[in-house]
């Protein structure tokens, strides 16, 4: 793991010194000839998966290093409302934000204000969920349609490569989980034609919704033998309802992310595989980027893969 991470930072921060030579004005309250001092904003989904408090931990990280650079955190109280997400971009625009960090709830629903800020000239830098548009500086996710993918060859071997399955997603709109949704399916329709996918339902990543889900289709499909969980608030409420049931060698369970609520439900083996994504480094070096940016640098690669791995009963010990 420590390798992976050291070839990830390595790549992102390999840049472009076109631009770097050009000395930015000197703004208000910055210490004259000590360089120049940003705010930047970082906006999330929410503020209470641990998902989005790692971005947030790896983006303070790597402002501390800078020692130039105040992060701003926010996000909607829920993750069902993407005007609210909207409007706290509006509000970093108003503020003038020297970069924000984004991850977007819904792809087209952010795609005016993220063009907005970029025609005020504010370096617009993409976490985890893209955006309908090119018009961004760079975008640090998981590969997630590959992660699906890998996703779908668990479960698969998982269930013997036959019988019905559902899908529990977080929100319909978000380009990243909608694109964990379609290529499981695509990659289970393709390469396993002896599974059924039953049906999909969307719990916009409350837990108490993803167990009611999961319930459902226990009760409405008495044969059922997997589900599909696509980020972490339905990892954890599948895993629980499967748990709560008395099922879950019977069930099998693959999702995503992780916490601690998903490493115990790992343990006791409600969930058998979640893919565990690197949010602490697209919070990291979201922030170098923003710098490099913001600096007059240019990022060298515009879309970066921040990787993932399969966490197990095997190799919790290895998941960070």
């Amino acid at each position: 793991m420590k390798k992976l991470l050291a070839m990830l930072l390595f790549g992102v921060l390999v840049i472009s010194v076109a631009g770097c030579a050009k000395e930015a004005p000197e703004k208000e309250g910055s210490a004259g000839g000590e360089g120049e001092n940003y705010t930047m904003t970082l906006i999330t989904m929410d503020s209470m998966d641990e998902h989005w408090l790692k971005v947030k931990n790896g983006a303070e990280a790597a402002a501390a290093e800078l020692g130039n650079i105040k992060v701003v955190f926010d996000a909607p109280q829920t993750k069902v409302d993407a005007t609210v997400q909207a409007q706290l971009v509006e509000n970093a625009i108003v503020n003038k934000s020297d970069a924000i960090l984004l991850a977007a709830l819904d792809k087209e629903a952010l795609k005016p204000v993220v063009e907005k800020a970029k025609e005020a000239g504010i370096p617009v830098i993409l976490v985890d969920s893209g955006v309908s548009t090119e018009n961004y500086d760079a975008f640090l996710s998981t590969d997630n349609a590959a992660a699906a993918e890998l996703a779908a060859d668990n479960l698969a071997e998982l269930i013997g490569k036959t019988g019905k399955i559902a899908i529990i997603n977080a929100q319909a709109g978000a380009g990243t989980t909608m694109t964990r949704e379609n290529a499981f399916r695509d990659r289970i329709e393709s390469q396993y034609p002896d599974i059924e996918i039953v049906g999909v339902q969307y719990s916009d990543g409350d837990k108490q919704k993803a167990l009611n889900y999961a319930t459902d289709y226990m009760t409405q499909y008495p044969d059922l033998v997997g589900i599909y969980a696509c980020n972490e608030g339905s990892t954890v409420g599948v895993g629980n309802a499967v748990d709560q049931a008395g099922k879950s060698d019977s069930i099998h369970v693959v999702g995503f992310d992780f916490s601690a609520d998903v490493k115990g439900l790992i343990e006791k083996g409600a969930i058998k595989a979640s893919m565990v994504q690197n949010p602490y480094v697209m919070g990291y070096e979201g922030i170098k980027a923003a710098s490099t940016v913001v600096s007059g640098g240019q990022v060298s690669v515009k879309d970066i893969d921040t990787g993932v791995t399969v966490a197990t009963k095997d190799n919790l010990a290895d998941i960070k």
